[in-house]
């Protein structure tokens, strides 16, 4: 007899259909285990085997037999352990294998038959709601799996609680969607003294989805904004949060099934090696770029990072997506990110002063700054000079606007920009382009004629010229106009790169 049961693969934040096909037949006693799996699948023999005794049960002496179909498709992770289990508790004629049939099944089984949690398994749901069928999975996962939507979701606590349900003698009740977590308050820009032109950035950047470098000496305060711009940011849609949880969910940091609405905030350490960063490894996760979808990815002290490491950026702020390839698969996860990064100007970090400075300069600073590669620094919408914060200005009190009232204003710039791109895959106006960005953010007479003296004087790429009507966009809509001025052009134009001096 063979028990069919279905689970699933993933690739990135694609669940592939898989299923287990478990057969028992006369022979020589034996456990094989085929269709390409890894050493967790394949150890998944002996957790099976003590989950089933655990129950009292045992297998019969015969020849065992479990495909995992199709053959041809890597099979990685834990998650395997329950449906190969109750596709042998089919097999065996302990569960009812039409029964089986309707689900998806998803879980890794502890030696006492206990379901634990396994990565994956909010994609998993939506994979069985696309397959009009049920899922099986961990308790713990239950409420993870239930903001699927229409979808018969069991959460089982362990393999004999799943066995009475099925048997009748119990009923698993079905779980409830996590909770949704409430805001986190985070440092207010009441807190920064002095740095109006940062604020300004800080806030251009935070209405329409833009890069930011801020450049300047220690203890300007550069990692304090940065930190400021969560609190400034517009709360993530139902959409968006179910987006960035499936990331989570496959990362395996999405804890007790709780959807947050609060936009991700990375801050990888400058040591982060490139599959840290844009993602990879011996078993393809998604990086910090991923886990940072939708959301703000701070990269501080930018130069210290390793210059491959910062290089492998370049696509995804360009396209929104990783892609990783491998001999066997090419995987894909989402990366539309805002990159925030700081910098000291030099190694010394205090090239401005004469005083401070070391007796490489200027040449120190040319050297630093070389780390970080051209084409990164093109794809940085906004530059600014942070400047060195005085015991004056300490002094002062605190600002009379804080991030409450930024975040009015950036609400209302991303409400506009949300109607005006009703009905197209770009959120943002950072993420316009081509006839769209034409259409959107061409110019009055007088700025196109100022744009086009400034492309020719900053030698601004193709690149450079779209990102400057991209932050000229952004500013006209915090001014609530509708259309693109010439003042708008000056000041996009005032954050981009200075070219070197020849």
């Amino acid at each position: 007899m063979v028990a069919h049961v279905a689970t699933t693969a993933y690739l990135g934040l694609e669940a592939r259909a898989v299923e287990a096909q478990v057969q028992i037949a006369p022979g020589v006693p034996a456990f094989n285990l085929v269709g390409l799996p890894d050493k967790a699948v394949a150890e998944s023999r002996e957790r099976v085997r003590a989950a089933i005794s655990a129950i009292g049960l045992a297998l019969p002496p015969k020849r065992i037999t479990i495909n995992l179909s199709p053959a041809d498709l890597p099979k990685e992770g834990s998650h395997y352990d329950l449906p190969i289990a109750l596709g042998l508790l089919g097999a065996m004629g302990v569960i009812d294998a039409e029964t089986l049939a309707g689900y998806v099944v998803v879980g890794e089984l502890g030696l006492d038959g206990r379901v634990a949690s396994s990565p994956g398994v909010l994609l998993a749901a939506l994979n069985a709601s696309a397959r009009d069928l049920g899922l099986i999975c961990p308790a713990a996962q239950g409420p993870e799996a239930a903001w699927a939507g229409d979808v018969e979701v069991i959460g089982a606590p362990d393999l004999l609680s799943l066995l009475n349900h099925f048997k009748g003698t119990s009923q698993l009740a079905p779980p409830l969607p996590g909770e949704v977590e409430e805001p986190v308050a985070g440092p207010d820009l009441k807190q920064v003294k002095g740095q109006e032109t940062a604020k300004r950035a800080l806030e251009i950047a935070a209405a329409g989805g833009h890069n930011l470098l801020m450049s300047g000496p220690p203890g300007s305060g550069k990692s304090l904004m940065a930190a400021c711009l969560a609190g400034i940011l517009p709360e993530l849609t139902a959409a968006e949060a179910l987006e960035v949880s499936m990331v989570a969910s496959v990362a395996g940091t999405l804890e007790g099934g709780k959807l947050a609405r609060n936009r991700p905030y990375r801050a990888p350490h400058h040591s982060a090696s490139m599959a840290a960063l844009v993602g990879g490894g011996f078993k393809v996760r998604p990086g910090e770029v991923s886990l940072a979808h939708l959301g703000v990815l701070f990269l501080d002290e930018l130069p210290e990072f390793q210059r491959p490491v910062l290089d492998s950026l370049r696509q995804p702020l360009e396209t929104g997506t990783v892609s990783i390839a491998r001999a066997n698969a090419h995987v894909t996860f989402p990366a539309r990110v805002q990159l925030i990064a700081a910098m000291n100007p030099c190694r010394c970090g205090h090239l401005g002063d004469a005083a401070l400075a070391c007796s490489r300069a200027p040449k120190c600073a040319a050297d630093y700054q070389a780390k970080i590669s051209g084409p990164l620094l093109d794809r940085i919408d906004l530059h600014v000079d942070v400047q060195a914060v005085s015991a004056a200005d300490l002094s002062l009190p605190p600002p009379a606007e804080g991030s409450a009232d930024i975040a009015e204003r950036v609400a209302a710039a991303r409400a506009t920009q949300s109607e005006r791109y009703a009905g197209e895959t770009v959120r943002t106006n950072s993420e316009a382009d081509g006839e769209l960005l034409d259409a959107v953010a061409t110019p009055h007479d007088a700025g196109r004629k100022l744009l086009g003296q400034a492309a020719e004087a900053m030698r601004l790429t193709a690149r450079g010229y779209s990102r400057v009507l991209r932050v000229a966009r952004t500013i006209a809509d915090l001014a609530g106009s509708a259309g693109v001025g010439r003042v708008h052009i000056a000041e996009a134009l005032s954050y981009r790169r200075q070219p070197p001096r020849s």
